[in-house]
């Protein structure tokens, strides 16, 4: 089944991958104004060809029966990666889920995926029930903004905010709500029944490509210390855990995880040989 995706740029392949129940809204809010910066500050510089899949069940992206665990998954978005990459050398950046399924292709292509860039991704335990995570907290609470949100509009923002503010809730609103709207809740549940991969991302050979992992210190759902457990397959990695940044790190900390991505794409393209 074909993947709905957005579109942007050319030259060296950028796959983005979203986490669970968003799409990929989620990726062009921070990846495309970051994008637009660098190549305004390098003229000449390197160009990139950024690919935004909606995953299966998830933004414009159906769902079937064929789809029963993270398997299927990871099928398609292999299946998406031949269909538009071919065997080209890619990047491959996720966030959440997104970054397991990364992780996974990552370890599959290991010749053909230059790079990988984890934000808040899943760690070594993918259940979130064996997840070590740390307690919900809120560093830059806004309670007067808070009591002026419609009460469904606190509650979905709310549950992840760690910074709340005007600024962070209009990203969430455009960037992450629109998405959690068009979820297949029905598909997903049966996708989530299977979570956890058959093979394990990190059982192959460690991945030596420069890599980039930033997780968040307050961030309750996929947390950084099962993150950190990772960290020895990936030999070439930057691993950041940052104050002040929930689930949503890329909304609260969107400078720093910037200035992260700048140096990261440094080595990249370094290791390339560009």
């Amino acid at each position: 089944m074909p993947m709905h995706f957005v579109e942007r740029g050319n030259g060296i392949p950028v796959l983005a991958l979203h986490g669970w129940t968003p799409d990929h809204r989620l990726m062009t809010g921070f990846l495309e104004p970051f994008f637009a910066r660098r190549a305004a500050a390098r003229p000449g510089g390197r160009s990139y060809r950024r690919l935004y899949p909606d995953l299966p069940g998830m933004g414009q992206t159906e769902i079937t029966e064929k789809y029963q665990g993270s398997d299927d998954m990871l099928d398609a978005v292999q299946g998406f990666v031949d269909h538009m990459i071919g065997g080209a050398p890619f990047i491959v950046v996720g966030e959440s889920y997104g970054g397991y399924l990364a992780r996974a292709l990552a370890n599959s292509r290991p010749e053909q995926a230059i790079g990988l860039a984890l934000v808040c991704p899943i760690g070594k335990e993918a259940r979130h029930s064996r997840r070590t995570l740390p307690p919900h907290t809120v560093i830059a609470a806004d309670p007067a903004f808070m009591a002026g949100l419609p009460p469904a509009d606190a509650a979905s923002y709310g549950e992840l905010a760690v910074v709340q503010s005007p600024e962070t809730f209009r990203r969430f609103r455009e960037e992450i709500a629109p998405g959690l709207a068009l979820a297949d809740d029905e598909g997903l549940v049966r996708v989530a029944r299977r979570y956890e991969l058959s093979t394990a991302p990190e059982s192959g050979a460690p991945f030596e490509r420069p890599a980039l992992i930033v997780t968040g210190r307050q961030d309750d759902n996929t947390g950084y210390a099962d993150v950190y457990a990772l960290l020895e397959h990936y030999p070439r990695a930057t691993f950041a855990v940052l104050d002040r940044a929930g689930h949503n790190l890329q909304l609260e900390q969107p400078a720093l995880l910037d200035a992260f991505l700048d140096e990261w794409l440094d080595r990249v393209e370094e290791a390339a040989g560009s």
